[in-house]
């Protein structure tokens, strides 16, 4: 898709860049001259999308890199033996099974009705 994108682009470069030459063309036959002629509404929009088409094609050609980085760095990644990363991962055990603890158990409370009372300073009457 990118190459025909690419093509369009610089079609439709190649056609303003013809516009824009032939409006220079025009307005220095009527005696204008080159200063003036910059300021001139249709030169100005005819840069600015020959400036605009420029950009596309960057964005494009960017694009096109960044899928070539994507695909070499698949092909890496293909290419690289899988026994190494799963050897990698059953090498560690987890951190449960190695202290072989658990849950660790709760402490006993003492009896209900003698902790209660025990705790407490005794009451003033």
């Amino acid at each position: 898709m990118g190459m025909k994108r690419t093509q369009v682009l610089q079609r439709q470069k190649a056609n303003v860049e013809q516009a824009l030459k032939s409006r220079l063309a025009f307005l220095s036959g009527k005696g204008i001259a080159s200063p003036e002629a910059e300021k001139d509404t249709l030169v100005r929009k005819h840069k600015g999308d020959i400036k605009a088409v420029n950009k596309r094609l960057r964005s494009v050609a960017d694009n096109e890199k960044r899928i070539e980085e994507v695909a070499k760095a698949k092909a890496e990644k293909a290419a690289a033996p899988r026994e190494d990363k799963l050897g990698a991962k059953r090498e560690k055990p987890k951190k449960g099974q190695e202290e072989g603890k658990g849950k660790k158990a709760k402490p006993e409370k003492k009896a209900a009705a003698g902790s209660s009372e025990e705790g407490k300073a005794p009451a003033k009457e």
